[in-house]
């Protein structure tokens, strides 16, 4: 069935249909990838050809300016190596070895090989999907809509995010906090977790507005950043430690009466018990645990206790490093507590921000059509615990094997836990998988069919953030290439190939766009300038009003208590804490590489010729003890498997703690591997979310050595 974008007579002519002679246009956009910046992109086309791909200027937010990844965006759109034909696997799983198919050869062996496994138990095909792009509509709509009228299994979307979801969700009600403009007028901005200048550029710009102005800019991470070097402090605190950190901190504003009385009575819950908890931790204490100076952490609470002497506002801008260890999820519930202790809510430019996407009015039944399942309630599989699913037979605990995957913005085999147990349930002979992609990635290589997607600049979407408060529409700049088709297209067409007539499956993309905020966003003004501005208080809860039960910030939760779990936050360490194995005695994180997204853009060349080739930074001392250098090979391991990578002799990394940056293809590791050989498969306190700074190794000299290690 064709498929295209129409719209009502009445609105603009589209500005992506071009004929071949039309003279260069300008076509709004909005960058789709997993970035709190959300960037409204406009993209040059001449003669049907995306030529150049830059920021808007007319969106305050974005300022004219991307970062160095998107800025590329043409290049990955057009790169050589770009699917453009349906692929039927013609080798063994992994190969890597494939032929070209018809659409509609493809989508009917597909449905053929897909209906006996959904007659038997439509439970043993399971979608995985993450945020290889962000958009409301080509993410889960008609992928939604196909699995419901499937009854297929459910997946918890928990690799990035769940568990500071949930801890905002119990202590602020949601994903909500500070606008992110006004960080620029703040006295205090503590980075926690973060390394903006990577990303989170665009509010980087503002920080450093903030410090141009005499603000005080604090880095809290383990790894010494290229944030942390831009900071007036770096605190490099051991992996897992955050709550620590922060209980530290309230103790010292306890003691000292750094305390807004009038704000916690008015605007809190749970005043005397958390501070009960706090006094339990004196900075000597957390300076043991966390590992960094007692005179640093009493440092930081005079600076964040000073904010509210002089009545200045203090900012926390959180990112989801923090909360990728077991006791994540505590983690950021005690720092979101803090700008409640010093009244920054008072002030626009105080509080604390980690996400505001519960802002967004997204209408997700519109989407995704949850009446499809027809009172089913098929259980839901944990994208962290993929390598173990794939590799379960059926049980009654488990349910039924899965013998189908359909895999869609998202690169398993690459970017799971585990990743040794992953790949050998995607070896699976009998495990039926289809990926849809834009590149042959680490997982498209084991797959049955490979069908080629759209990417941003070929399809039509809908975009919420994160990272600030203006929703953006992305429109079409060129037709798609060769034969790629959107997301939304290809679950239409397995849908038919599947014999589902429900009516919904004929809604156009048009259809989608209008129904991601219904009446709550006026979509004339997305079709008109490409992004809408929610209206918001500048700040929204100097007189309290959050959205938890209680109305106030809860620093004490009775729905974690209802659950049995521990209302107030605390400090739960690490299931790999640092000392407790003389095995595998070094942390080991794996923040993003500067010039990668995720596993999006490995492939690009010019991006990947600045980033060089995985590395492992490693602290003088420790690599010293170990006999390692810069550029030697070295083996990483734990005992869930090892990583041979060069190693990096560098400042960046802190005693005891090595980073593997990521996260690279495994097809481009020395051993065609990645550091998510090393990973667990275990889940975080809160939210059910990956623990990948939760993890002990040990490092070694490899017998593989380059020529210039062994002349």
């Amino acid at each position: 069935m064709s498929h295209t974008f129409s719209l009502a007579p009445d609105t603009p002519a589209l500005e992506a249909s071009q004929t071949p002679e039309s003279k260069p246009t300008q076509v709004r956009g909005a960058c789709p990838h997993d970035c709190p910046d959300t960037c409204s992109l406009l993209t040059t086309v001449e003669n049907g050809v995306a030529t150049k791909v830059q920021g808007n200027p007319d969106h305050p937010q974005t300022g004219g300016v991307l970062c160095n990844k998107v800025s590329r965006y043409a290049e990955r759109t057009y790169h050589p190596e770009r699917l453009l034909l349906p692929l039927r696997r013609s080798g063994p799983k992994g190969s890597g070895q494939f032929e070209p198919v018809s659409w509609a050869t493809a989508l009917s062996e597909i449905a053929a090989r897909l209906k006996p496994i959904a007659a038997r138990n439509p439970e043993a095909i399971a979608p995985y999907s993450y945020a290889g792009t962000m958009g409301q509509v080509q993410g889960e709509s008609m992928a939604g809509r196909f699995f419901n009228r499937l009854g297929a299994s459910l997946l918890h979307r928990s690799i990035c995010s769940t568990a500071g979801g949930e801890g905002l969700l119990h202590t602020l009600g949601g994903k909500v906090g500070m606008r992110v403009e006004f960080f620029a007028e703040s006295k205090l901005i503590l980075i926690w977790g973060s390394n903006s200048i990577g990303s989170n550029l665009h509010f980087w710009r503002y920080a450093q507005q903030a410090k141009r102005d005499g603000a005080k800019l604090v880095c809290i991470d383990p790894r010494r950043s290229e944030t942390a070097e831009k900071c007036h402090e770096h605190i490099a605190l051991l992996p897992g430690t955050d709550a620590a950190l922060a209980l530290a901190l309230m103790h010292e504003l306890i003691t000292h009466d750094w305390l807004d009385r009038d704000y916690i009575a008015r605007h809190t819950l749970g005043w005397e018990a958390l501070r009960e908890r706090a006094l339990q931790w004196s900075p000597e204490r957390a300076a043991q645990v966390c590992g960094v100076p007692v005179e640093q952490i009493k440092a930081l609470a005079l600076d964040y206790g000073q904010c509210l002497v002089h009545q200045q506002p203090a900012a926390i801008r959180l990112n989801y490093g923090m909360q990728r260890v077991r006791g994540g999820g505590n983690a950021v519930r005690a720092v979101a507590c803090l700008p409640a202790l010093i009244g920054a809510w008072r002030h626009r430019a105080g509080g604390v921000l980690l996400s505001n996407s519960s802002l967004f009015p997204v209408d997700k039944a519109a989407l995704q059509r949850p009446e499809l399942l027809n009172g089913r309630q098929p259980r839901t599989l944990n994208m962290i615990t993929l390598g173990d699913d794939l590799l379960r037979e059926t049980s009654p605990q488990f349910g039924p094997k899965i013998e189908a995957l359909i895999v869609y913005n998202s690169n398993p085999v690459a970017v799971a836990p585990e990743s040794g147990k992953v790949v050998r349930g995607f070896s699976r002979e009998d495990l039926f998988t289809i990926v849809l992609e834009h590149f042959q990635t680490d997982t498209a290589d084991y797959a049955d069919y490979i069908l080629p997607a759209t990417t941003q600049l070929e399809h039509w979407d809908v975009h919420s953030a994160y990272g600030h408060t203006d929703a953006l529409l992305n429109r079409p700049a060129i037709a798609p290439l060769g034969q790629a088709k959107p997301n939304t297209q290809i679950f239409r067409e397995l849908a038919t190939q599947m014999g589902f007539t429900d009516a919904c499956f004929a809604d156009s993309d048009e259809t989608l766009c209008r129904a991601v905020y219904g009446d709550k966003i006026d979509f004339e003004t997305l079709l008109s300038q490409g992004f809408a501005t929610l209206k918001l208080a500048d700040a929204p809860f100097a007189e309290g009003h959050f959205p938890t039960p209680s109305g106030r910030c809860e620093f004490f939760s009775e729905r974690l208590k209802a659950r049995g779990l521990d209302g107030l936050p605390d400090h739960v360490p690490n299931y790999e804490t640092v000392g407790s194995s003389r095995q595998f005695p070094l942390a080991l994180i794996s923040p993003p590489a500067r010039n990668f997204l995720n596993s999006s853009f490995v492939n690009v060349k010019s991006l990947r010729d600045i980033e060089g080739e995985p590395v492992l930074e490693i602290h003088a001392q420790d690599a010293k003890a170990r006999g390692i250098t810069s550029g030697a090979i070295v083996k990483v391991f734990n005992q869930r498997g090892d990583y041979l990578v060069k190693a990096k002799v560098s400042p960046r990394a802190r005693l005891g703690v090595v980073n593997g940056l990521g996260i690279w293809w495994r097809k481009l590791g020395l051993d065609g591997t990645n550091v998510n050989q090393l990973t667990s498969q275990h889940l975080t306190d809160l939210g059910q979310g990956p623990v990948f700074y939760d993890c002990l190794v040990e490092v070694q000299l490899s017998a593989m050595q380059p020529e210039s290690q062994t002349a």
